[in-house]
């Protein structure tokens, strides 16, 4: 793709390493189709270095940052001693995703009949990066088709991939409802209540209700992060306690403790 041809000053990118002088190292840029990039010795490493073999050697794979960026002379400036672990594992961690994730867009190619690179752009414009389109195909199918305005055929083969190879890790909220209500048919005012909180919608959540004892129901929502589990366990129970302020009741949500991934 066009926009991906050249990587930014600052960008952390993927490398291979090619060959290693006593002053400088040569490496390929793994995402940018090979491109060339040079790391000085002063860029290798903190402190002085002795022998620069002992901090980069040929067929390393590592993560450097761009320094500078020369089109007209096709030159790549890197630093390797700028990237810390933590930036490192991140990177290379979003690199294999990335290079599944193209994979993947390869086999929806084949099964649709559309061009990859048709396909590519689609994803890349909407998203800007490869992988994370997946994550929402399998969290709310319909609405990521929609957003990347695709052929039926297309979609189906992207939807398809996704939920064969995509599993997205769940964590688990849990709440107990309070809920009481006068009214002489009260039981089927909770009923009512209980149905709207199991039926609100919240994009990638499971809603579970569980009859403890009258007045106490537990409600569980299990959703792919802590932030989207909360925004559902409160969207189910204001939906409920909205049934019965109309008749006049009232309901209580008690949260518990987070209970960690279930998955």
């Amino acid at each position: 793709m066009p926009d991906r041809e050249w990587p930014q000053e600052s960008e952390l990118v993927v490398c291979t390493v090619e060959t290693v002088k006593d002053f400088v190292a040569f490496v390929s840029l793994d995402e940018y189709n090979g491109r060339q990039g040079l790391i000085p010795i002063s860029e290798i490493a903190t402190g002085w270095i002795k022998y620069i073999r002992d901090h980069i050697r040929e067929g390393q794979k590592i993560v450097c940052k761009v320094l500078n960026v020369d089109r007209d002379r096709g030159h790549i400036d890197l630093s390797l001693k700028d990237v810390n672990d933590h930036q490192r594992r991140e990177k290379i961690r979003e690199w294999k995703n990335e290079s599944k994730a193209r994979k993947w867009i390869g086999f929806a190619a084949e099964k649709s009949g559309e061009p990859a690179a048709t396909l590519e752009q689609a994803v890349f414009d909407k998203y800007g990066d490869l992988y994370t389109v997946f994550e929402d195909l399998v969290l709310d199918s319909e609405a990521t088709v929609k957003r990347l305005g695709l052929s039926k055929k297309a979609g189906e083969a992207l939807v398809h991939i996704a939920h064969e190879n995509v599993k997205i890790p769940r964590v688990e909220v849990t709440g107990q409802l309070e809920m009481m209500s006068a009214q002489p048919d009260g039981v089927s005012v909770i009923k009512s209540a209980l149905k709207k909180a199991h039926d609100s919608k919240t994009a990638g959540a499971e809603i579970e209700i569980l009859y403890l004892g009258a007045p106490h129901y537990r409600i569980k929502v299990t959703a792919p992060d802590y932030k989207k589990a909360e925004k559902a366990l409160e969207k189910a129970a204001h939906a409920a306690f909205a049934v019965l302020e109309k008749v006049g009741g009232e309901g209580k949500l008690i949260k518990k403790p987070k209970s960690g991934k279930s998955q």
